[in-house]
C-alpha cells in the first residue's frame, strides 16, 4: 500500500484540541474487538504525545489519574477482555466515576471490524482468540462482541477497521484524538473504487460515476486522474462544472458547523467503479479547494495503484 502523502499545510489559529474543556487532562479508554488493532491504535496515541497503557487492571486505573493532576500528560489505556476481572460493567463503572470527575476529560474509542476478517486475522498469524481457548475462533469472536457490545452502545467514537490498513487506523486515531490543532477541522480526502468496497470511515461520501469514464479511451485507461489528458477529459463532462459547484456549496457552510459541535477530524470519500480515474480527479480537486479556504487537508487515492490493464471496467 502506498505510504500517505503529506498532508498539504493551511492556515488557521493554532491553539489546543477544539473540543477539549480548558484546562482538563486528556484521557482516551482504548477498548473493541481482540484483532481489530488496539496495539496499533495505543501506538499511534503514544506517537503523538499520550502516555501509554495496555491491558490494564482496572482496579490499578484511578492510581494513574490521580486527583489534582490537570496539568499531567495525556493518558492512552487499552482496556479489553484480556484485562484481569474485566466486565463491560466494570470499565462502565469507571468511566463513569473518570467522567464526574471536573480535572479529566475522558473518552472511550471502540474499535470494531466484521467477524470474517478478524477470523482471518486470527488464521493468518495463529494467534488464540482471548475467548476462544476451548472453541473456534469464530464462536470466541462471537462472544467477544456479545461480551463487549453495552461499550460499543457508550463509545465516544468507534472506527470499524475492517478495510483499513495499518497506516489508515493510525491516520484516522491521531487525527481524532489529536492533542492540538492547526484549524478548527482536519479534513481527510480519499478516493476509493466502489468494486473494492465503501470506506467505512468515511463521514460524507460522493458517488462520481456518472461522469464520462476515461477508461473506455484507450489511449486514457492507462493513465490515472492525476494525469493532465484524464483530468481534462473528466472536466469536459458537461454535468462536472454544476456538480462541483454544488459539492462546495453545501460543503462551506457544512464544515464550520461540525467544527463547532466539537468534530476535530472529518474523511469524505469520493468514489467511482475502478477508483483510478474519476474519483481521483474529483478528490484531488476538492482537496485542492479546501485548503485554499484554510482547512488543513490530507489526500489519499486509496485503490489508484490496484487497477491493472485488463482488469475490468473502471
Amino acid at each position: 500500500m502506498t505510504e500517505l502523502p503529506p498532508e498539504q499545510p493551511a492556515g488557521g489559529p493554532a491553539g489546543g484540541h477544539p473540543g477539549r474543556p480548558e484546562g482538563r487532562r486528556p484521557v482516551v479508554l482504548l477498548t473493541g474487538l481482540s484483532g481489530a488493532g488496539l496495539s496499533t491504535a495505543l501506538k499511534a496515541l503514544e506517537d503523538v504525545g499520550y502516555e501509554a497503557v495496555d491491558n490494564l487492571p482496572l482496579s490499578l486505573l484511578p492510581a494513574l489519574v490521580p486527583p489534582g493532576e490537570a496539568a499531567g500528560r495525556p493518558l492512552a489505556l487499552v482496556v479489553d477482555s484480556r484485562t484481569r476481572a474485566f466486565t463491560a460493567a466494570a470499565l462502565t463503572a469507571r468511566l463513569d466515576e473518570l467522567s464526574a470527575r471536573t480535572d479529566l476529560w475522558v473518552r472511550l474509542v471502540f474499535l470494531d471490524c466484521a467477524d470474517e476478517v478478524l477470523q482471518r486475522r486470527f488464521t493468518e498469524t495463529r494467534r488464540r482468540h482471548p475467548q476462544a481457548n476451548d472453541r473456534p475462533v469464530m464462536d470466541g469472536i462471537r462472544r467477544e462482541r456479545e461480551i463487549l457490545w453495552p461499550l460499543r452502545l457508550r463509545a465516544d467514537l468507534t472506527l470499524d477497521t475492517s478495510l483499513l490498513s495499518t497506516a489508515d487506523l493510525r491516520r484516522l486515531v491521531a487525527g481524532h484524538l489529536r492533542l492540538s490543532a492547526d484549524s478548527p477541522i482536519h479534513v481527510f480526502v480519499t478516493s476509493f473504487s466502489f468494486r473494492l468496497g465503501v470506506p467505512r470511515e468515511a463521514d460524507l461520501l460522493f458517488d462520481v460515476r456518472f461522469l464520462d469514464n476515461p477508461h473506455y479511451d484507450p489511449e486514457l485507461r492507462p493513465l490515472s486522474g492525476l494525469d493532465e489528458p484524464v483530468a481534462r477529459k473528466v472536466a469536459s463532462d458537461p454535468d462536472y462544472p454544476g456538480f462541483f459547484t454544488h459539492l462546495k456549496d453545501l460543503l462551506q457552510p457544512l464544515l464550520p458547523r461540525y467544527a463547532r459541535e466539537g468534530k476535530s477530524y472529518l474523511t469524505i470519500a469520493v468514489g467511482c467503479t475502478g477508483g483510478r480515474h474519476r474519483s481521483v480527479f474529483v478528490a484531488a480537486r476538492l482537496a485542492e479547494w479546501l485548503g485554499e479556504q484554510g482547512y488543513r487537508v490530507g489526500l489519499y487515492h486509496r485503490d489508484m495503484e490496484r487497477w491493472r490493464p485488463g482488469s475490468g471496467t473502471a
